[in-house]
């Protein structure tokens, strides 16, 4: 994998995990504590890492 490949599949993969995150701790906090609103700093990691970390793993794992 080159580099530019994985600056694309980290780009994707933080967004979606940014999308996925805002919404799960928006329900969540709506559902618990009954205030609608988001925890961007949750999200904002989870995507940094999550975006880092996946598209090494699957850099690393060896084809067949």
């Amino acid at each position: 994998m080159n580099l530019r490949q994985f600056l694309v599949d980290a780009t994707i993969t933080a967004v979606v995990t940014f999308m996925v995150a805002t919404v799960v701790t928006y329900f969540y906090n709506l559902l618990a504590h009954g205030s609608g609103w988001v925890d961007w700093g949750t999200a904002i990691e989870l995507a940094i890492v999550f975006g880092i970390v996946l598209p090494l793993m699957l850099s690393r794992r060896s084809p067949g």
